[in-house]
């Protein structure tokens, strides 16, 4: 594989975009929070965003111009989640990513059951020191660490959101457990052998080659050490020379801030080109279950399990997007909420679309579990 070329990080730089992009409003959410925003940095990251795809439709797309978006990854994510991480917190709640429901289960169950499933097969114990690689804010981490007992870093290269990561585990009494810091996951500043685990849910997709994060990864781990994740893959059904699959994918990757993904077989490959010892690899959207796992995004209310569902659900199903962008859009018209902020929120609802298409089309997984070792000698 060539080496790819890595960002140069400036954290002053970030922190200051930061404090200028998002003031205050570190200490509201959803709605509120999408108010509270600078208009001028607003816009430069929803131009410094949308940039990698306008005018570079699935039909005209050329490997120049993923090379283009691979080059500028970290900058890609970081205005990604500058722009998007109210709205997945408005819509979808702390923890931002997919997960199985059994029969009966509420979603907020389900999405808990999913972080505690990936803990219990790496076998995290009590005292353990983990890394969390691409941490959000902070939900799978707090979690984790009330269920597994053990000490957690948290890696993210948004500093919004390791503000409001920092926040949340203060308000539930962990800061003790928890801890979140400024960095590129392709060029952690961790000393090698530092952690006993390390786990990444849906969040190494935003890497420019796997093959990078995961030998990142392996330097960070203690020999014998374990690693888990959950990744978003093209299955080996998708046709990169069939236009609907290549629409599918480029809205996924355009509404999710992605800028390489690739199929399961790459993904495998890159694990163990990486040194480690894969244990057990599985696609966990193959399961049987009683719903599936884009069914919050698919508009069916009749799978919801409770009321409490229903009106969280509600949000996310097509109807919900097309009241809360029109209303954003309203808002944006009259000068109360920052231009762009309706434009993000019709990529996120194309992305939305283009995940159920993938999913029903089995054409694309956000749960393809590998938990790995490193050798011990």
């Amino acid at each position: 594989m060539a080496p790819i070329a890595l960002e140069s990080e400036d954290h002053s730089r970030d922190a200051a975009f930061n404090k200028v992009m998002h003031g205050k409003s570190v200490d509201s959410k959803g709605f509120r929070s999408m108010l509270n925003k600078d208009r001028d940095a607003h816009k430069a990251a929803t131009e410094e965003y949308f940039k990698h795809w306008d005018n570079k439709s699935a039909g005209t797309e050329t490997a120049e111009v993923r090379e283009a978006r691979k080059a500028e990854y970290a900058t890609l994510t970081r205005h990604y989640y500058n722009l998007a991480t109210d709205f997945y917190e408005y819509g979808w709640g702390g923890s931002f990513h997919f997960c199985r429901f059994a029969y009966g289960e509420g979603f907020h169950q389900a999405i808990a059951r999913h972080e505690h499933y990936l803990a219990h097969t790496m076998g995290l114990r009590k005292g353990m020191k983990v890394l969390d690689v691409g941490c959000g804010v902070g939900g799978p981490a707090r979690e984790i660490a009330k269920f597994a007992d053990v000490n957690i870093v948290g890696l993210n290269n948004n500093d919004y959101q390791i503000e409001r990561a920092g926040k949340y585990a203060a308000q539930e009494g962990l800061s003790d457990q928890l801890n979140f810091t400024k960095g590129d996951f392709m060029q952690m500043s961790f000393p090698a052998e530092t952690f006993d685990a390390v786990y990444a849910i849906e969040a190494t997709v935003h890497a420019p080659s796997l093959e990078g994060v995961y030998s990142q990864i392996f330097r960070v781990l203690k020999p014998g050490g374990v690693f888990g994740v959950y990744e978003w893959f093209m299955t080996d059904r998708y046709d990169n020379d069939n236009s609907h699959h290549r629409e599918v994918r480029l809205g996924i990757e355009q509404g999710d801030g992605i800028s390489n993904m690739v199929r399961v077989s790459e993904g495998l490959e890159a694990i163990k080109t990486a040194g480690f010892e894969l244990e057990m690899h599985e696609d966990l959207a193959d399961r049987t279950d009683a719903r599936p796992w884009y069914y919050p995004l698919d508009g069916d209310l009749s799978m919801a399990s409770s009321l409490g569902d229903i009106l969280t659900i509600a949000r996310m199903t097509r109807i919900g997007r097309f009241l809360a962008h029109n209303a954003v859009g309203g808002l944006e018209k009259v000068g109360i909420a920052p231009k762009g902020t309706k434009r993000t929120a019709d990529s996120l609802a194309y992305a939305a679309d283009c995940l159920v298409a993938g999913g029903k089309e089995k054409l694309f997984t956000p749960m393809y579990m590998m938990v790995a070792r490193k050798p011990k000698a």
